[in-house]
């Protein structure tokens, strides 16, 4: 019997999803476990296997299409089996829902014009012709045009009787926009960069953030990570000393480490950090679990695993969940300082800039050293400016004098 394969719910936060390669066509027998397709998710693309077994009969969301979560990708079945009954189920399901919505449109034509409703219209209003030439237009369509300043003469209503519905003004804005931009190249969003706008501007404007800056000497950073990098005989980069050093800091300030539960402020027992890393499409943000319970060499072997993994696409949904601190370092790109959004649900950010050779005074006496700016973003409905102020103390400590964490 055949069966609907549908879009799946591949994260937390998905609702909807982009399939960026099909690996099976229709006719093929499917097996369980067999790599369906890549489906790229609001946190990153991934391998979609199947559960069921047959043969693939209907594909319904084809490559570079998107399609929301519990619609049909596929329907499996028995070979040649007839699937029309499947199809006409959810055609009819798609009517009734565009059926509802017409008839909410069909609400507003029928609301009747009364001047009494918008008495005190007198800024950017269209003049419209009265007596025999009236236009006929629905109250919201008008409200909409004289807020927009667009002229409803031009317009060709395809209401009942030719009468003008909202829909009418929004197209000739959009239009009028389209006109505007022809000359330029517009790129559709990606599911990463739609997430990445909607959950960093929930945060920017939901948390009110604020920042502190520090800088911090690390002339004996770079002297452990030479000698680290000498007897390990691997590659340690400074991210992977610092990503310890804010772990260690973060099992001192417990409060650092929490996060906004409306009615209550989370503390988490375990510290996970986030790693931004840049890829193509964005901005991931893979975590290590348990981060203070790896020493540094296994902390750099799981950041090298999630910048490979980054940019072949092969991060899973747990390696990008569990976050409770995120640190970003722009210092490779020669950014001096800089300010990161709060990647939700932390509390915190720590932004990381690049390491400077600059003139210090250091014991009453002038000499060159080597500088890095932090800065720590935290929200402030979770953590007061004291708390993130002793939270960069020790990290500083820690960063200072690194044969501490050793």
């Amino acid at each position: 019997m055949a069966e609907i394969v549908k879009m799946p719910r591949l994260s937390d936060t998905m609702t909807e999803g982009v399939v960026s390669k099909w690996h099976k066509k229709e006719g093929d027998q499917i097996k369980e476990g067999d790599l369906l397709a890549d489906i790229e998710t609001d946190k990153a693309t991934m391998e979609f296997e199947s559960f069921q077994e047959g043969f693939l009969l209907y594909i319904g969301v084809k490559e570079s299409e998107a399609a929301p979560v519990d619609a049909i990708l596929a329907i499996l079945g028995e070979k040649d089996e007839d699937i029309s009954g499947l199809l006409n189920e959810d055609n009819q399901k798609s009517e009734n829902i565009s059926d509802e919505l017409k008839v909410e449109d069909k609400k507003d034509d029928n609301i009747k014009y009364s001047e009494e409703l918008y008495p005190n219209q007198t800024n950017n209003i269209i003049p419209v012709p009265t007596h025999h030439n009236r236009i006929k237009i629905s109250p919201l369509a008008r409200k909409i045009a004289n807020a927009k300043g667009i002229d409803v003469n031009n317009i060709e209503g395809s209401g009942e009787n030719g009468r003008i519905i909202k829909r009418d003004v929004n197209n000739l804005g959009r239009n009028k926009i389209l006109e505007d931009v022809e000359n330029t190249n517009n790129q559709p969003l990606s599911q990463m960069r739609k997430t990445i706008a909607n959950r960093l501007s929930e945060s920017k404007f939901s948390a009110p953030h604020f920042y502190l800056t520090t800088k911090i000497n690390v002339d004996s950073l770079i002297e452990l990570r030479k000698g680290l990098i000498k007897n390990l005989d691997t590659k340690i980069s400074f991210n992977d000393i610092i990503i310890k050093a804010v772990a260690f800091s973060l099992s001192k300030h417990p409060n650092i480490n929490t996060s906004w539960g409306e009615n209550s402020i989370i503390i988490n027992k375990e510290i996970n950090i986030g790693v931004a890393i840049a890829v193509e499409d964005g901005l991931v943000v893979p975590v290590i679990k348990n981060t203070d319970q790896h020493n540094i060499l296994e902390i750099s072997e799981k950041i090298k695993s999630f910048v490979d993994k980054a940019n072949n696409k092969k991060l899973n949904l747990d390696e990008l969940s569990g976050n409770t601190f995120t640190v970003s370092n722009l210092g490779m790109f020669g950014i001096d300082e800089f300010t990161a959004i709060i990647n939700p649900p932390d509390a915190c950010i720590l932004a990381i800039g690049a390491i400077q050779e600059v003139a210090i005074v250091k014991d009453g006496e002038l000499g060159v050293g080597n500088i890095m700016k932090v800065t720590l973003s935290s929200d402030h409905r979770i953590v007061d400016g004291a708390q993130g102020a002793q939270f960069l103390k020790t990290l500083k400590t820690m960063l200072e004098n690194p044969l501490l964490m050793i």
